[in-house]
C-alpha cells in the first residue's frame, strides 16, 4: 500500500466515527502523509454575536485538519497540545479551507502547521499542533 492509500483508508477509519466533523459541516478534500485539507461554509449558526464566524469553530476546523493529517500513517495519535493565532474573521457563506502539514516527526511526537484561509486566499487564522502517537491503529492493515 503506498503512503497516500495507508492516509486515504486512514482518514476514511477516522471519518466514520467523527460525529464532530461531520455535524459542524467539514468535509475531507485532500489527505495524504503528513498532510490533510478540510473545508467548510460558514453557516448562520456557525456566527458570534458580531456576526462573524465564532474562533471555536475556526478552531475545530484546524483541530480536524491536524487530526487527520497527523493519523495518516495509521498509527493511532492524539493531540498533545496546540495554540492557534487569529488573523482575520471569517463571515457567513466564507468557504474556510484548513490545511495541515507535517513539520517534524521524531519518535512519539509530532509538529504539524495548520494554516486557514478562506475562498480568496485570505488567512484568517495559524494553528499549531503537537501530537503524540498511542497504542493502536485505525484500521488493520493484514486485511490486505
Amino acid at each position: 500500500m503506498t503512503p497516500k492509500e495507508r492516509a486515504e483508508r486512514a482518514a476514511a477509519a477516522m471519518w466514520s466515527d467523527d460525529g464532530a466533523s461531520q455535524w459542524a459541516g467539514m468535509e475531507i478534500t485532500h489527505v495524504d502523509e503528513g498532510e490533510a485539507t478540510l473545508e467548510l461554509t460558514v453557516q448562520p449558526h456557525h456566527c458570534n454575536g458580531h456576526a462573524i464566524c465564532h474562533g471555536g469553530l475556526t478552531f475545530m476546523l484546524a483541530d480536524s485538519a491536524f487530526a487527520f493529517a497527523c493519523n495518516s500513517r495509521n498509527q493511532s495519535t492524539v493531540a498533545q497540545h496546540n495554540v492557534i493565532s487569529y488573523v482575520a474573521p471569517g463571515k457567513q457563506g466564507d468557504r474556510m479551507i484548513a490545511t495541515a502539514r507535517e513539520v517534524a516527526l521524531n519518535g512519539r511526537n509530532g509538529i504539524y502547521d495548520v494554516t486557514v484561509t478562506n475562498q480568496d486566499g485570505t488567512v484568517i487564522a495559524e494553528f499549531r499542533g503537537m501530537s503524540r502517537t498511542i497504542n493502536g491503529r485505525l484500521f488493520d492493515e493484514d486485511d490486505d
